[in-house]
């Protein structure tokens, strides 16, 4: 079989996650074929009781999972960086600033790297290093939380922007140099972003949300004419289009037109607060090392209830941005007042009295269980004061909220095998498990890789969509290397091969 074909019958799988406590098994060795049609399954029988007609897609005892979703990305910005330079394993502002150098300049005439991490650097970040090592040439470092940029000179003279001696952006004007620095030609945005589903695809991702600072419903038109038929995508809408997205009468889950039903509309998606790495995420202490540096809020309790309200009566869901315990705070508050529907990204630090409040509100909690590893040292460092729970997401499993995994990539690279590492081993390297009370098991883990989440997961039964991955490793009992690097043999979507290994 090849890429493009459409299975009729997954011969001899053992199924795992969502769905297997329903089929005719009797032990871990027995196998079942799944019969599909329509792009849904419509049978599965124990291997070889039922005769396979059409094309058959042989599992050979591999073990067929759910289709995996990642329910946070920025798609253009984690396509553009395959052309970027990466800093992140960087320990000082002299080596980011020297690597960066180092970079080829691009097509644009501008050198760009990614993700730098600096909170825990022991030298700081200034114009003049950066100037020293690159020159005139514009350049621009984003951090690996996208919440700051650091620029030189000559790339604040290019983008008549100003900054302090540091040379960094925080914030709204970090994100204004990200939109510029996506803003290549479409065509070539969108040749990478065909490469980066295909990457997806082949690590077993079926569906994401995009939630790229754009205007997203015309990239999505433009490359749904070209194709694309990779991924299903929900796209998100910002505060600035939302008076947009309602005149065209927009809403969460519908359709987004023409001949494909994989593109649909997402939700209205509001940045609350800051982040941890750029120390501008809205905590009740301050910082480690301030006495009165608690993060901000970027927007205020009145204006979000407002923007959830017109957005709740056009039909739109919410993804509300919240990563200080402050935040999730305002944002649970905004939900109970005006009745929206949707998810908090991120949920990174949360009280002990605002955790039962996701499931009582049915607010899901869309969470990135690799920033968890990323920023371990950098939490227990920086959030040292705080008394809020950090990542937690036992608790919040717990507590019976629906968790849905995401990457939240580029801040982590696209791929579920390191978020479902992440989340039930709390480690990655060999470093010890931190905070491995907060850890999951892997049965939770898997069902919030699925599209509906941990407490309604995406199953293997007959009805459902033929969204089905095959992987060599069993996921439910795999380490935390064998999850990393788990080996997908392929990905269906609707019952077609959209990667075969």
């Amino acid at each position: 079989m090849n890429v493009g074909e459409h299975v009729a019958v997954i011969r001899g799988a053992r199924v795992r996650g969502p769905g297997r406590a329903l089929l005719p098994v009797v032990d871990d060795g027995d196998r079942v074929d799944v019969f599909l049609a329509d792009g849904a399954i419509v049978d599965i029988a124990p291997s070889g009781v039922v005769r396979p007609v059409g094309p058959v897609l042989e599992a050979d005892g591999r073990f067929l999972i759910p289709g995996l979703w990642d329910h946070h990305v920025h798609v253009t910005q984690w396509a553009l960086a395959a052309e970027r330079v990466s800093v992140v394993d960087a320990t000082t502002a002299v080596e980011a600033a020297r690597r960066l150098a180092q970079a080829p300049v691009l097509g644009d005439g501008r050198r760009v790297g990614v993700g730098f991490r600096d909170a825990l650097w022991p030298d700081r970040p200034s114009v003049a290093l950066l100037d020293a090592h690159t020159g005139d040439v514009p350049t621009y470092l984003i951090n690996a939380d996208v919440h700051s940029v650091w620029l030189n000179s000559a790339a604040l003279r290019r983008e008549s922007l100003s900054a302090d001696d540091s040379g960094i952006l925080r914030e709204a004007p970090a994100f204004e140099v990200s939109r510029r620095l996506n803003a290549v030609p479409a065509a070539h945005a969108d040749d990478l972003v065909e490469r980066m589903a295909r990457r997806a695809a082949a690590r077993g991702v079926v569906g994401l949300v995009d939630l790229d600072m754009a205007w997203n419903e015309e990239a999505w038109t433009r490359r749904a004419e070209r194709g694309f038929d990779t991924l299903r995508v929900s796209f998100g809408i910002y505060p600035e289009h939302l008076d947009r997205a309602i005149a065209q009468g927009l809403r969460t889950g519908d359709p987004l037109g023409g001949d494909s039903d994989l593109l649909r509309v997402g939700p209205l998606k509001v940045i609350t607060d800051g982040s941890l790495g750029t120390r501008t995420a809205a905590c009740s202490h301050p910082y480690a090392g301030s006495a009165d540096d608690r993060g901000l809020l970027t927007v205020q309790p009145g204006e979000l209830v407002e923007m959830m309200t017109r957005a709740t009566a056009a039909g739109l869901s919410c993804a509300i941005h919240a990563i200080g315990d402050v935040a999730n705070s305002h944002a649970l508050d905004a939900f109970a007042l005006t009745g929206a529907t949707g998810t908090i990204e991120h949920a990174q630090l949360v009280g002990a009295s605002d955790i039962p409040r996701f499931a009582r509100l049915g607010v899901g909690a869309s969470v990135q269980p690799e920033h968890a590893v990323d920023d371990r040292d950098m939490t227990d460092e920086i959030w040292a004061a705080q008394t809020a729970t950090p990542y937690p997401l036992r608790a919040l499993a717990d507590a019976g909220a629906t968790l849905l995994f995401g990457s939240d990539a580029p801040v982590s690279p696209l791929d579920p095998w390191a978020a479902l590492a992440a989340a039930v081993h709390r480690t990655r390297g060999g470093r010890p498990a931190w905070r491995p009370e907060q850890a999951l098991d892997p049965e939770t883990a898997l069902a919030a890789s699925t599209r509906g989440g941990s407490t309604d997961p995406t199953a293997v039964r007959p009805g459902a969509p033929a969204d089905l991955v095959l992987c060599e490793t069993d996921p439910l009992v795999a380490s935390e290397s064998e999850m990393r690097g788990m080996s997908v043999k392929a990905t269906l979507l609707a019952g077609r091969l959209t990667h075969l290994g």
